[in-house]
């Protein structure tokens, strides 16, 4: 990126459009870290323990120099929010009516610009104090805090239970108990419909201002170089058409889609969501929400009945098809649970005829697996041990020799893969791995040089827990940037 620029680059630097929503101190912290990311921002020196040459770390030569984006921070569309209002409402009793007042405060304005003002806005920057990172997510302790009375009790977490009333009683307000409290999740499900967005702490933006007894930040924070390579590539990934990068040497034709199911919050039958993003070989993916219903079928099982499965994975191939001009050749299927047989019958019943459909799990290991090697650093990054031609252990993570580290905290734990089913004959386990070790570098939201898991699985739940909220219910195809 420092060298070359994104893919598909622009031969003019292009403007984009910006809007900021914050309290007027968090509107002034990211206009200054906006107008840094116009300038030069250097790595700081190696400290005592670190090496000389940090290859994995790059300074940041100016976003119009990096992206070919740029914009006049004079010039962002600015909605001001007044902090009491957001204090108060974050102090409300009940928790589920607190997050939602809170996240309001944001939305509202911004669907009110919408709806006033003739300036189409790219991407919105939600500026938030740190009081909303902190009290307005599930679990939220708000001990010693002075809360206020609202329209609920601190003890109801969903709706009442009043069926003699039938319909004498509005339950309207009581929707708020379809959401989990979770102010990240809620804003990302009110603003689908509207434009993608970016969400900063104002602790991220001017670390400086917010500082312990003992004066140093109340956070630690990546170096300031590294932020402005993530921050830039978001609003880039965000605004333009194409995705930064793309990956190499790709097999044409193929399609990779990540299922993932999430309970619907305090649903009355215990139905699940489904939903798949379907990632190409040009990297950006699309979000298709499936039918809710009663998937679930153990702890840790979760089965879609054949109409709805058919269904999902039709949407998906039309997609496809409308980009491409044909279907694919060969569709792979990640997941993080098994599939029976009836559910696989579908999704071969709605691939055509030159299309192979080939199922994967995914599963995430907990250190029963290890390891080791001689030297200062731990597996290569790109290990697999075959155990067969169909399961192995792969190692996303781990000493990368290009960036002559290891950037991880501990010994790294590997992936377990399963190639489970295949509707023509089974592809080479090595083909699998390698394209899961590709899924795993396009992590669009940062600049970070890989991730641990492919993005089919890496951003599933991210994409479940939006899809559950009530005012995401509406939602079909999404491109994905508007949801993380």
């Amino acid at each position: 990126m420092f060298l070359y620029g994104p893919h598909g680059k622009n031969r003019k630097v292009r403007d984009i459009r910006i809007g900021v929503v914050g309290t007027n101190d968090g509107i002034k912290f990211f206009k200054a870290w906006a107008a840094d990311l116009k300038k030069p921002i250097e790595v700081p020196p190696p400290g005592k323990t670190e090496k000389k040459d940090r290859l994995h770390l790059a300074n940041f030569p100016g976003i119009a120099e990096a992206f070919g984006i740029t914009f006049n921070e004079d010039e962002f569309a600015t909605c001001s929010l007044d902090r009491k209002a957001i204090e108060d409402a974050s102090l409300i009793v009940n928790l589920h009516e607190a997050v939602k007042k809170v996240v309001q405060l944001y939305v509202t304005r911004i669907r009110k610009y919408h709806e006033n003002e003739e300036r189409a806005i790219d991407v919105w920057a939600l500026v938030v104090p740190e009081l909303i990172f902190e009290r307005c997510r599930p679990g939220a302790k708000r001990t010693g805090l002075p809360t206020l009375r609202g329209d609920f009790g601190k003890k109801q977490r969903q709706r009442s239970d009043l069926p003699l009333l039938g319909d004498l009683i509005d339950h309207t307000a009581e929707d708020i108990f379809d959401d989990a409290p979770d102010f990240h999740r809620q804003v990302k499900a009110g603003l689908l419909t509207l434009t993608p967005s970016q969400i900063l702490r104002e602790t991220t933006l001017a670390p400086h201002e917010f500082k312990n007894s003992a004066g140093y930040p109340i956070r630690r924070l990546q170096d300031r170089a590294t932020v402005a390579w993530n921050l830039a590539t978001g609003l880039y990934y965000k605004t333009q058409p194409a995705p930064p990068w793309k990956l190499a040497d790709v097999r044409p034709g193929v399609c990779y889609v990540g299922l993932v199911y999430k309970n619907l919050p305090n649903d009355p039958n215990d139905h699940v969501c489904c939903a798949a993003q379907m990632f190409l070989s040009e990297g950006d993916g699309v979000v298709f929400r499936g039918a809710n219903g009663p998937w679930k079928t153990a702890d840790y099982e979760y089965h879609l009945q054949p109409p709805a499965a058919k269904d999902l994975i039709d949407k998906v191939l039309s997609t496809y098809k409308d980009k491409n001009g044909s279907p694919p050749k060969e569709l792979f299927i990640h997941g993080q649970t098994s599939f029976n047989d009836d559910e696989w019958r579908a999704f071969e019943a709605a691939a055509p005829r030159g299309t192979n459909v080939v199922g994967v799990r995914i599963k995430s290991t907990r250190g029963e697996t290890k390891l080791f090697r001689d030297g200062d650093y731990p597996v290569l990054r790109g290990t697999a041990m075959l155990l067969d031609d169909r399961n192995a252990y792969l190692w996303t993570t781990g000493y990368a020799p290009q960036l002559d580290t290891y950037i991880g905290p501990e010994t790294p734990n590997p992936l377990f893969i399963t190639v489970l089913r295949s509707k023509k004959e089974m592809p080479a386990i090595k083909t699998v791995l390698a394209d899961i070790m590709g899924l795993t570098k396009i992590n669009y939201n940062s600049c970070n040089f890989n991730d641990g898991l492919p993005v089919t699985v890496r951003f599933a739940n991210m994409v479940g827990e939006v899809l559950t909220m009530r005012s995401a219910r509406d939602a079909e195809r999404q491109p994905f940037k508007f949801y993380i």
